[in-house]
């Protein structure tokens, strides 16, 4: 890696303090993963049909194939072994040294003043093991920042149920507006916080501390499709719920999304942005409506669904797309592409917890689904053509290997680092893009140490399974046989191929962050930014804030 790139450039193994250093560091990215294009770029489906292991170093395979599973499952994460080829062994470290440290951060040491404080069993309410893991560090990490800029109220933007609303509002005493697209999310929203103030109304009686007005937060169902949306949320914040609720309606009859709102022009409310994994372009969207509204004084987003952002390339002027955003990595004119955007939202710490036999079933998998799709070219090329989506059921078996590994680490550290034991006993994991096809149970029970007759009858229940699930039937003319006698001398490759592949997913994600961090810091000395991994990865992969806010007043011209 070239000088000043990676984590270490700003003393720090999280973030950069220079638009200089953090464009070196995305230079020595973009310069590492361009001749590895042709393992980024590709769909793992076609593994098969493409014979995808040609694109890589034939040493590599060829000794990656005799390779414990649980030795592969340890590559993305920049595991090497000494045995391994040199070349090999550079490559896993110099991508890993890289890639963005997403350990969890010492929050209280970051942001002085923070206090984490466990969530009671009132606001903890419905929340599993992840949920209550994220709101309560996100919740004091947002209040800590509203206090600093002095922020009158905050908005939750991508609200869902209202988790760190509510906690927002009810234990550390903000203004907040939950923002969701689903008007359920606001109905359950309501719903909840009601429940929660009439605990803590009940509290106060009790105590004989005498009634405080208690915040209770405001809900709005609104599609957040454009900056000037979200600067019309941000000018309504502080207006009361006629302001509001004229949004709602101006929302429901405009299918651009355009809000108009005809509130008093002189007053200009101060509020935080906060986003718990807002999706897609959502997380863009919030750092846009950062910079282009003066009343917007920080930001705390963290982002995931990489997959779902929009891409595109500008020279001159603005770009309306997701990714890149800065200005420096839109005059390269790069572009990621799906599959790219795809793997970035891999999860090192996720394939890391896998078991030996969790990780043979996941990549036998990923080979009957890659057969299927031979399976598929060869009789029924059509639906190749069209790309169909033919689901991704086989996530469910390292769910449940995940669910344990999370709930043993939570039981031991707990959510704020303590050794806790009042957590429920489920957690769930985010979306990740895994092209994978599940066989009915009967045949998932059957992995693991399969011999090559068993393992072709779990492939022909595969196939049934898979075509049932395109509205076909299994024609006799079909030789599954010969497709599984073409594929089967390959099997052991398919684990190395998709380890390989993964490891380059931490670094991915590096890059659309720091393309997020860049585009802020090109702003001088009037946004202050940085990135700061807040949760623990094991429990919430995609665990990076993006934290900023202002220095100069006269940023941008006010929301109007």
């Amino acid at each position: 890696m070239g000088d000043g790139a990676g984590g270490e450039c700003c003393g720090t193994q999280y973030s950069c303090d220079t638009a200089t250093n953090t464009l070196s560091w995305i230079n020595a990215i973009l310069d590492f993963i361009a001749p590895f294009n042709s393992l980024i770029n590709v769909h793992v489906v076609n593994f098969f049909t493409d014979r995808l292991w040609e694109n890589v170093d034939k040493e590599w395979m060829d000794c990656l194939r005799t390779e414990p599973v649980q030795n592969l499952l340890l590559i993305p994460s920049g595991v090497v072994q000494d045995h391994w080829p040199a070349s090999l062994k550079q490559f896993i470290l110099k991508l890993r040294a890289l890639a963005l440290c997403q350990e969890q951060a010492d929050v209280n040491t970051a942001l002085p003043g923070l206090h984490i404080t466990s969530l009671n069993t009132v606001l903890a309410q419905g929340m599993n093991l992840k949920k209550k893991h994220e709101v309560e560090i996100l919740s004091a990490v947002v209040s800590t920042v509203a206090n600093n800029v002095k922020a009158h109220a905050v908005i939750d933007v991508g609200a869902g149920q209202g988790y760190l609303a509510q906690v927002l509002a009810f234990q550390y005493q903000h203004p907040v507006i939950a923002i969701d697209a689903c008007s359920h999310h606001g109905s359950v929203t309501d719903a909840r916080a009601e429940r929660i103030k009439k605990h803590y109304a009940s509290q106060m009686l009790k105590s004989g501390s005498g009634m405080r007005s208690l915040n209770v937060p405001k809900t709005i169902t609104c599609h957040v499709f454009s900056i000037d949306t979200l600067k019309t949320l941000v000018e309504a914040s502080l207006s009361g719920d006629e302001a509001l609720q004229s949004i709602a309606r101006g929302n429901k009859n405009n299918d651009q999304g355009k809000l108009c709102w005809s509130g008093d022009a002189n007053r200009k409310p101060s509020t935080v942005l906060a986003g718990l994994h807002a999706c897609g372009d959502l997380s863009v969207t919030m750092l846009k409506t950062f910079l282009e509204c003066q009343d917007v004084k920080a930001v705390v987003s963290l982002g995931c669904c990489y997959n779902l952002l929009s891409e595109g390339s500008t020279k001159d002027g603005e770009s309306q797309f997701g990714f890149p955003m800065s200005h420096a990595v839109r005059s390269a004119c790069l572009s990621l592409g799906k599959s790219a955007r795809d793997l970035a939202c891999q999860s090192a710490e996720r394939w890391r917890s896998l078991d030996m036999h969790a990780g043979i079933h996941n990549f036998e998998l990923h080979a009957f689904r890659a057969a299927f799709q031979m399976v598929l070219c060869k009789y029924y090329p059509d639906f190749t053509t069209s790309t169909p989506s033919i689901g991704r059921k086989g996530k469910a078996l390292r769910q449940r290997h995940q669910r344990r590994s999370a709930e043993s680490h939570l039981h031991l550290k707990g959510s704020t680092g303590h050794l806790r034991e009042d957590f429920p006993s489920v957690v769930s994991t985010e979306s990740e893009t895994d092209e994978i096809l599940a066989p009915p149970v009967e045949v998932q029970a059957g992995f693991g140490g399969t011999k090559s007759g068993d393992k072709f009858l779990l492939f022909e229940n595969f196939c049934n399974s898979g075509l049932s699930h395109l509205g076909i039937r299994l024609s006799n003319d079909i030789n599954l046989k010969g497709i599984w006698k073409e594929a089967e001398p390959f099997l052991d490759l398919i684990g190395p191929f998709w380890s390989l592949r993964a490891s380059l997913g931490p670094l991915l994600e590096t890059l659309i962050l720091l393309d997020r961090l860049l585009f802020l810091q090109e702003q001088d000395s009037a946004v202050e930014a940085y990135l700061l991994p807040i949760f623990d990865p094991m429990i919430s992969p995609r665990n990076v804030a993006v934290i900023a806010k202002k220095t100069d007043k006269d940023l941008r011209s006010s929301c109007y």
